[in-house]
């Protein structure tokens, strides 16, 4: 049961993490985000010929209004379904195992794929995160099938 109450945590501060992201890109509406995009990697001292700050200024060349409004559209329906997701194991909601299975299920081929492609300390630890809470709701799933 504490193990429940941990992942609720973690989908609700998941859920937290989209929505704000949500929130500053729909704010970004309006603005010429290469603009944007040219002051934050300045403020924050990076090379904007190194290889990342040169993809983030890439991808916010090709954002307009539309883009940035069906972002800010998607990011809150996946909160709000890391919210559901995390009210029901909160509440111990036996249909919410199910979504948490589901859920943290489906990510997983897209994770060893990017894997197989490369090996990074994050990457590792994003598929192992994912995979830990796949296998415990499964494990909790197969545990409340024998007890009924």
């Amino acid at each position: 049961m504490k193990g429940l109450k941990v992942i609720a945590l973690f989908e609700a501060l998941k859920g937290m993490l989209v929505l704000l992201t949500g929130v500053a890109a729909f704010s970004l509406m309006h603005q010429d985000i290469q603009v944007v995009a040219e002051h934050m990697v300045s403020h924050l001292h990076l090379n904007p010929a190194n290889h990342i700050p040169k993809i983030f200024l890439e991808a916010a060349s090709n954002l307009n209004d539309g883009r940035l409004r069906s972002l800010a559209l998607l990011a809150l329906l996946y909160a709000s379904m890391r919210f559901v997701e995390g009210f029901g194991l909160w509440f111990a909601k036996r249909w919410s195992e199910w979504f948490a299975l589901l859920s943290g299920g489906i990510y997983l081929p897209i994770e060893f794929y990017e894997l197989a492609k490369g090996f990074t300390w994050l990457k590792i630890c994003f598929a192992a995160i994912n995979l830990t809470v796949v296998l415990y709701m499964a494990l909790m799933l197969k545990r409340s099938n024998r007890s009924q």
